[in-house]
């Protein structure tokens, strides 16, 4: 199996699926290809969560601002999944959920036909050799060499003090749920009671349905993180915050 991510929309996948296809026998699975575009932090989020739920596979991500840059093109082999993409840090989130240790090389390649579409003329082809010569021994292909220098990407520090916690909202789902770098369990102890988003007050509870149609709440999604959601609504309208935005989680 090949997986394929992306910010393109469409019909930039459907290149990179021809690509695979010339080059092996792959069963090809989108996960997504409507990222948040350029948003490199975002990405590494659902692909952290998504991932996982996988078998084995090759996971080629291409969410890639610096495309046509000098950033490294890389194959990282995360215990039986190999991911494939641009070396800005996309990878390493899930690459770390996959297995307890991974190995990173960089992909050499020639100068692919456009120096704005590496989708569809670096990583589409580096996925498709990395299945054919199989997750556990393509690093004796020619065109993989071990490195140790690669972005790392880690989601921001948060701040703790007796009343609370600030944070960061990472991502915002297509139901409008913000889900933050906090994790739930600061709020476990707080269900069933009140709390501050950034001054603003809303229940902490475990299920949307636990306050009116329309209501703002706080809870923990499925992701085991802090949400801001609204019952059949909104939550970043309602708490007015967007991906960045800092959040000040308070006890009441």
């Amino acid at each position: 199996m090949i997986t394929l991510s992306s910010d393109f929309g469409s019909p930039y996948p459907a290149a990179m699926k021809g690509v695979v296809l010339q080059r092996s026998d792959a069963r090809i699975v989108d996960v997504a290809h409507d990222f948040p575009r350029q948003n490199v932090e975002a990405a590494a989020f659902w692909l952290r969560e998504v991932l996982p739920y996988f078998p084995p596979a090759v996971h080629c991500v291409v969410v890639d601002p610096g495309v046509g840059t000098e950033r490294a093109a890389l194959a990282i082999r995360a215990g039986e999944h190999a991911l494939v993409g641009p070396d800005n840090g996309v990878l390493v989130p899930a690459a770390r959920a996959l297995a307890d240790d991974f190995e990173v090389f960089e992909i050499d390649y020639d100068d692919p036909g456009s120096v704005t579409f590496h989708g569809r003329d670096v990583f589409a082809p580096a996925a498709a050799t990395v299945h054919e010569a199989g997750v556990a021994g393509f690093e004796t292909h020619e065109q993989f060499e071990p490195t140790e220098e690669y972005v790392d990407l880690t989601f921001p520090e948060l701040i703790e003090r007796e009343d609370g916690i600030t944070g960061k909202a990472l991502v915002v789902d297509s139901f409008g749920n913000v889900i933050t770098n906090i994790p739930g369990r600061y709020l476990q102890a707080q269900f069933d009671t009140d709390v501050t988003v950034n001054g603003v007050w809303a229940p902490a509870r475990r299920t949307y349905a636990e306050v009116d149609t329309g209501s703002r709440l706080v809870t923990v999604g499925s992701h085991g993180n802090v949400e801001l959601a609204v019952n059949q609504g909104r939550g970043d309208e309602r708490f007015s915050v967007s991906p960045g935005s800092r959040i000040r989680l308070r006890w009441t």
